[in-house]
């Protein structure tokens, strides 16, 4: 398991950061606490709690990165990211889980960045993501970062492109930067259109 990395604020109340091993009975509450709607969204069906539990340390024994977002200690929503050898096709898959009382918050797209930002600080072009066709939010979050899904067997699966899909975001923010940019160049032509006309070097209109 990687180290913990620097607390990260969210638009949430609460903060996102890389567990420990030692923090597995966090994660494993917060699976705990899924009701039966997270739990069927997850994992595609309702589970009972000893599948769960087991679950959870077995994330933990083989090496799976998980990012938490965290309310006041306790684990609220979780972000996987499972080995390139425990998936099909050979692809890094990623999961996430976030308990009803913070959904509608953010909590499942800061997590879904952080862990894009992590799988590309690993060097992964390319990962898997597999979820209940009854998950619209988890569907929308994943076509909002490029991935192509397609539906079979009562589940969506698909691949995101991390070499071409950009970070939601980033074309907003290229836009905003140039019409800064614009709105400098022209402060700075009215500017110095005031100092010409005050030493009548240009024309007075």
């Amino acid at each position: 398991m990687q180290n913990a990395l620097k607390t990260v604020p969210t638009q949430a109340p609460g903060s996102v950061r890389t567990l420990t091993a030692r923090e597995l009975p966090l994660f494993r509450e917060h699976m705990l606490r899924l009701d039966r709607e997270s739990r069927r969204d997850r994992f595609n069906g309702s589970l009972d709690d000893n599948f769960l539990a087991r679950y959870a340390m077995q994330c933990v024994s083989d090496g799976t990165i998980i990012l938490a977002y965290f309310e006041d200690g306790v684990v609220r929503g979780a972000a996987e990211l499972h080995q390139p050898d425990l998936s099909p096709g050979s692809l890094p898959e990623i999961a996430f889980s976030v308990e009803a009382c913070v959904r509608r918050q953010g909590v499942g797209s800061i997590l879904f960045t952080r862990l894009i930002d992590k799988a590309r600080s690993l060097g992964y072009e390319s990962l898997r993501i597999t979820t209940g066709a009854q998950n619209d939010a988890m569907r929308a979050l994943a076509n909002k970062f490029g991935a192509k899904l397609s539906f079979r067997h009562g589940e969506s699966t698909g691949t995101i492109d991390l070499k071409q899909s950009p970070m939601p975001g980033m074309v907003a923010a290229r836009t905003s930067g140039l019409d800064i940019g614009r709105a400098l160049v022209d402060y700075n032509r009215a500017c110095w259109g005031l100092v010409m006309k005050m030493y009548g070097l240009g024309k007075v209109s």
